[in-house]
């Protein structure tokens, strides 16, 4: 067997472990797998691995707060994404966690190479510290007053209100959000990287510039990271790598006797864990499985080994600096490159999982939208540059129906039935002269070779468009041919067979073009109807079948409802009916003061209510809540209350619930109603002299 043309150890951004995948993370699988999936039918030896990031004061915290360890956390929230990157068709060789014995050995041994090298130093800093909680504090801990607009129940890195940043010894009455403390000003010795060190700038100087023969950052990238850059690298600030207990991570080694434990910051253990699943990929036979006989560290020592990282362009920072320091200073390989792309919003607003304004991909799957719908539509957007994507769901359907179903799918349906009918499934073009045969072959390696070139360079948007300019060329020419006429003249029987053959020599030909991007559909296509024992190579593309088998339903079309109830919120009020089979006898489960306390309930005023067109339960509700404009709220009421009834009444509401994105627009809130087994829902009203605002304690 000759040896690959390439190896290539290839990761995605590891996941935080603290809660499932949002829509943005499954856009980043899809890409890196329909990159990795190419470079497979090329031949190439490709080592794909992935690793949930499990440490930080975030996942500690969350466990506290439901009652169980981190270590039972993480493992419930590794299991779902398992799940999904299989739901998605995410081929990874190893997935793995940075809370490991191998991401412990390998972040130590890299923090003891930056020591050996000078590059750590220890220096003593002044942060918020919570005296209740006995820990010091993130800043995304710690809310107050904006210093620069006032507003207030702001964090203590930046203002949502007005957009200033700011650090969090600048806000005003400053408190920790998870015991409402004020905090305290103590002192503590931190661990740096010394990432300001002439070496370490004129290095990254270097790398940034060209991190590998052959390779360049994106521009986009290259550009925001001189400026990070600096002069020189004259900008770089030493990166602090050290936290205070309690905290969950990784204790930081070779510390003096008697001190205090340090943990390793998450964002230094975190990339290592991208080696850490690669260093279980080879001690646990999967390396070999695949054909590579090397050890861990052999593999890594090999400079022809090619080493790629597919990330979201706000960890851009941490990639480009952090990252191909350490690894360079600590004697061990840095990336060939590192692929950025941009978010994904939803007619034109940001997702985000924390404002409830994301598509959740595993509603997608429970409600029977096919995973390779979403794998095209989001590869039909994606290209080589940092540029946000959009889902619009009317596109979305149209796209798929027409692409894939109208052009694609089209072609083999009609085809292969005449071929099966009349020809026993024996392709041939016996009405095709020996001129055309090699015109059309030559012109099927032309645009093999594009696509080739295309998926390469992460154009994913071009090779699809191709595809589609391809289907349509074989669908008009089938159309001219009319097989269905032809079908019916016995005389006419070579002219049949060369059009049906011909439909689907190219239906195989888009079949491999699209096998990265559709890996089960191009995978039944080999097998089933082109009867192969394996999954298409690129060479197939311009191959000639010789038969098919019978053909088999490939794809169905999207129901525009379906999407409709994908991007439907969960009603904002209780619903009469039960939504878990639990019944209303079962206790819930108990709370601290703390955890209530962190619910921001206040009296609202309903200025103003309307039935919601398309919606049988929503009523759209704007309420004054005594801030600077009104709040929208879609609230699940419209059963008990006609809307003119309902304008001027005082109602509390829980004002910091995460947005949701609905098709009829964002609910920024929820009003609190009672309901019981039986019909009829209550809203909740407080006595005579309460004003919109008023905090309800």
């Amino acid at each position: 067997m000759p040896a690959p043309a390439r190896t290539l150890f290839v990761t995605t951004a590891l996941p935080y472990a603290n809660g499932p995948f949002h829509i943005g993370h499954i856009m980043e699988y899809i890409q890196a797998d329909i990159w990795v999936r190419f470079q497979r039918m090329q031949g190439n030896a490709v080592h794909f691995v992935c690793a949930d990031d499990t440490h930080g004061a975030p996942i500690m915290l969350k466990a506290e707060s439901e009652g169980i360890t981190p270590e039972a956390l993480i493992s419930r929230v590794g299991e779902s994404h398992r799940d999904d990157w299989k739901r998605y068709h995410i081929s990874f060789d190893t997935t793995h966690t940075t809370h490991s014995p191998e991401n412990v050995e390998l972040a130590q041994s890299i923090y003891r190479a930056l020591a050996a090298r000078r590059l750590i130093a220890t220096r003593t800093i002044s942060q918020f510290y919570d005296p209740i909680k006995g820990m010091f504090l993130p800043d995304r801990y710690i809310k107050g007053t904006c210093p620069k607009c006032g507003a207030k129940d702001q964090y203590g890195d930046a203002c949502e209100v007005c957009g200033s940043t700011y650090t969090p010894t600048d806000l005003i009455e400053p408190y920790s959000t998870l015991t409402g403390a004020r905090p305290e000003m103590r002192d503590s010795e931190h661990l740096f990287f010394r990432l300001s060190a002439p070496e370490v700038a004129e290095y990254l100087q270097r790398w940034t510039a060209a991190p590998a023969p052959g390779q360049a950052l994106q521009p986009e990238v290259f550009n925001k990271v001189q400026e990070w850059l600096g002069d020189g690298g004259r900008k770089l600030a030493d990166w602090d790598i050290s936290r205070d207990p309690p905290y969950f991570g990784i204790e930081i080694p070779d510390q003096p006797a008697g001190a205090p434990a340090k943990y390793f910051y998450v964002w230094l253990d975190a990339p290592i864990g991208y080696l850490a699943a690669l260093k279980k990929h080879f001690d646990s036979g999967a390396a070999r499985a695949l054909g590579e006989s090397r050890s861990f560290d052999a593999f890594l020592a090999d400079p022809a080994v090619e080493q790629y990282h597919f990330i979201g362009k706000d960890i851009v920072y941490f990639h480009t600096l952090f990252w191909p320091a350490m690894l360079h200073f600590a004697g061990r390989k840095t990336p060939n490159n590192i692929f950025v792309h941009g978010f994904i919003t939803a007619s034109g607003e940001k997702m985000s999982k924390s404002r409830g304004t994301g598509i959740s991909p595993q509603r997608y799957i429970e409600l029977g939208l096919d995973p390779e719908w979403l794998r095209y539509y989001i590869a039909a957007k994606l290209n080589s540059h940092v540029e946000d994507i959009d889902f619009g769901p009317d596109d979305f359907v149209a796209r798929v129906n027409s692409d894939l179903i109208g052009k694609y799918v089209n072609i083999a349906s009609r085809a292969a039935t005449f071929i099966s009918r009349h020809f026993d499934g024996v392709l041939a073009t016996p009405a095709e002269s020996a001129n055309d045969r090699a015109n059309r072959l030559t012109i099927s390696q032309m645009d093999a070779e594009a696509a080739r070139a295309n998926y390469e360079a992460r154009e994913f948007g071009k090779v699809l468009r191709d595809a589609m300019k391809i289907a349509d060329r074989i669908n008009e020419a089938f159309d001219a041919a009319q097989p269905w006429v032809l079908a019916k003249d016995p005389g006419a029987r070579d002219r049949l067979q060369t059009a049906c053959s011909q439909a689907l020599q190219g239906f195989q030909l888009l079949s491999v073009m699209l096998s990265p991007v559709l890996p089960q559909v191009a995978s039944r296509v080999a097998r089933e109807l082109f009867g192969l024992s394996r999954d298409f190579t690129w060479n197939d593309a311009w191959a000639e079948p010789a038969r098919i088998g019978p053909y088999r339903h490939l794809m169905t079309r999207v129901e525009p409802r379906q999407v409709d109830a994908l991007l439907e919120a969960v009603p904002v009020t209780p619903d009469p009916s039960p939504g878990d089979g639990k019944g209303a006898s079962e206790a819930p489960a108990r709370i601290t003061i703390d955890e209530f306390s962190r619910v921001d309930l206040r009296i609202a005023r309903i200025v103003a209510a309307q039935a919601v067109e398309g919606a049988d339960k929503l009523v759209r509700l704007t309420l004054d809540v005594g801030e600077a404009k009104p709040r929208t709220v879609f609230a699940g009421i419209k059963s008990a209350y006609a809307p003119e009834a309902l304008v001027g009444r005082l109602t509390p509401m829980v004002a910091n619930l995460a947005p949701r994105k609905m098709r009829f627009g964002v609910s920024e809130g929820m009003v609190l109603a009672a309901s019981g087994d039986g019909p009829g829902i209550y809203l909740l009203a407080p006595d005579a002299g309460a004003a919109p605002g008023m905090r309800v304690k």
